[in-house]
Formats: structure tokens, C-alpha cells, sequence
């Protein structure tokens, strides 16, 4: 299992990264100045940082009491991802909605498409950062990323 350190250079990472990528995006794609996307972005993403924390430790542990490794299938990342964004989406709406002073629905097209670009990236910055910063079950057993 990962160590704090790690858990936390893994998490600020994934937001540095992904910041720098969606809000130029997002002010693109949804016709909004660049510093009101930056904003909710920043603050997404620290709202994220935290909830990145918490989960994926949550999840580690429940993996290994289900499986007895941390070691993640393709099915496992899919469903790591999946549900870290189901989660960020929920408490991000009410932010974005009253931030941008835009409705449910408006919140919910822009949050939704922030998730599915962050399902996305979270299943190739995953995978990525384990390569670079193998699990130590992994440099044990010899095994490669799955």
C-alpha cells in the first residue's frame, strides 16, 4: 500500500496537472471568462485534493479486504474512476451553480463534462503514475502494471 508521502505527491500532482489542462479548456468550451472557469477549477480542485486523499485510501483499503492487494485490474481503475467522479460530481454542483450564477442544469452540463474529462484522465494518470512510482507489492513480486 502506498505511504502518505506518496499518497500525497500523487494527489497534487493529478490536480497541478489536470488544472493546467481544464481550464483553458473549460473557459473554451463554455464560453466563460478564463479567471471564472480558473476559479471554480481551483476551487474544484482543492475540493478534489481533499476527496483524492480520502478515497483513494478508503478504496486501497477496501480493495485489499476484498482482493488482499491494492494491485488494480483494468475493471478496478475503471471502477476507481468511476466512482471518484460520481463523487466530486456531487459535491461540486452547488458550488459551480451559485459561483457562476447559472442554473442546476447549466451546473450539472458544465460539472458533468469537467467529470467525464477527469474519468478520462484519472484512468490514464493512474495508470501513468503507476508506472513511474511502482507499488512496492509490485517491485516485490517483479510484477509490471496491469
Amino acid at each position: 500500500m502506498r505511504k502518505t508521502a506518496d499518497r500525497i505527491r500523487h494527489a497534487i500532482s493529478f490536480e497541478v496537472i489536470g488544472l493546467a489542462i481544464i481550464t483553458p479548456l473549460g473557459a473554451l468550451a463554455f464560453d466563460k471568462p478564463l479567471s471564472d472557469v480558473g476559479v471554480v477549477a481551483v476551487v474544484g480542485a482543492t475540493i478534489a485534493t481533499l476527496w483524492n486523499y480520502g478515497y483513494n485510501l478508503i478504496f486501497d483499503i477496501t480493495l485489499n479486504r476484498i482482493t488482499g492487494t491494492t494491485l488494480k485490474s483494468v475493471p478496478a481503475r475503471l471502477l476507481h474512476a468511476t466512482l471518484f467522479e460520481a463523487g466530486i460530481l456531487a459535491l461540486l454542483l452547488p458550488f459551480i451553480a451559485w459561483y457562476l450564477q447559472i442554473g442546476l442544469w447549466q451546473a450539472f452540463v458544465m460539472d458533468l463534462s469537467f467529470a467525464v474529462f477527469y474519468l478520462v484522465y484519472a484512468f490514464v494518470f493512474n495508470w501513468a503514475y503507476d508506472r513511474i512510482f511502482p507499488l512496492p507489492e509490485w517491485k516485490e513480486t517483479g510484477q509490471s502494471v496491469p
